[in-house]
């Protein structure tokens, strides 16, 4: 999903998402007729899955939002960030003047800051860091404006990132790889988003409209993570070592997509249709006829 940080929205929605996420164990234990003073640390996910799967005093609904939040508690950062391929980066030395310039055609509002390399991030600047300055200010390259940024690391789990980021304040932090480089970026957003769904604004991009009779789509994202893939189009992709379906696609294809390359799973076609640098942009579902 694009980076759609600072619209106000994620400021909106995180207190409420998260004091819900870090009490539902508590809460749960006190519908169970536990202790209302049991914390998170003294039950485990599995645990707590068994008691409200033995449990006859939850309605089927509430069921259902115990279970939403714990498949998202359970994805990790690097599965709901924005990968550094889609991320605008802003180099410190870039005069104020050229970086106005270069944002103005993003869909984005905060802008990670480097020194030369991406994985070098020295802070982040917001749009209105840019654009809305005392007079005079003084500064004369991005690297003067930067805020400090935060950083995660790749398998810091949803929940504890989206509490972390809420509690410090944080609205955008750099996704740090095993090798300390960086992956890419998540926002408040993002880790919001995998709570109560895809938030859009008139800023977003149109979502891809789903089939009017609930079939499979013909095309679909390429960045589409595992999860929302089958989400979206009703199977599975098989795991492995990749998080998107552009992933998947370069693994089976043991090379870099190419526009026409095909892939069959589960019944269906993949095609790729077109690219964006060297990966997947846009693929294609076409079911496989049965013989």
């Amino acid at each position: 999903m694009p980076e759609r940080a600072g619209t106000g929205r994620a400021g909106t929605f995180a207190p409420v998402v998260v004091r819900a996420a870090d009490g539902l164990a508590r809460w749960v234990t006190r519908m169970l007729g536990a202790s209302a003073t049991a914390g998170r640390e003294s039950i485990s996910e599995a645990e707590l899955r068994d008691l409200v799967a033995a449990n006859i005093v939850l309605s089927g609904e509430e069921r259902h939002i115990i279970d939403e939040v714990l498949a998202a508690g359970a994805r990790h950062v690097r599965e709901v960030m924005v990968p550094r391929t889609d991320v605008v980066f802003l180099d410190a030395s870039l005069p104020v003047a050229n970086a106005v310039a270069a944002v103005r055609a993003a869909r984005h509002s905060r802008f990670p800051v480097i020194d030369g390399s991406h994985d070098d991030v020295v802070g982040f600047v917001h749009l209105r860091d840019l654009l809305i300055r005392p007079e005079p200010d003084g500064a004369v390259t991005v690297g003067e404006l930067a805020r400090e940024v935060k950083r995660l690391p790749a398998s810091k789990r949803v929940l504890p990132a989206l509490s972390e980021m809420r509690n410090e304040g944080r609205h955008l932090a750099v996704v740090v790889d095993e090798y300390g480089g960086t992956a890419g970026i998540v926002t408040l957003e993002d880790l919001i988003e995998e709570l109560i769904g895809e938030i859009t604004d008139e800023y977003d991009l149109a979502p891809d409209p789903l089939p009017a009779d609930g079939g499979v789509p013909s095309e679909v994202d390429g960045r589409l993570n595992l999860t929302d893939f089958a989400e979206r189009c009703g199977f599975a992709l098989p795991a492995g070592p990749y998080e998107t379906l552009g992933g998947f696609l370069m693994a089976s294809l043991g090379r870099l997509a190419r526009v026409g390359d095909e892939v069959e799973v589960d019944g269906y076609r993949l095609v790729v249709i077109s690219l964006d640098g060297r990966r997947a942009a846009r693929v294609g579902i076409v079911t496989v006829p049965r013989l």
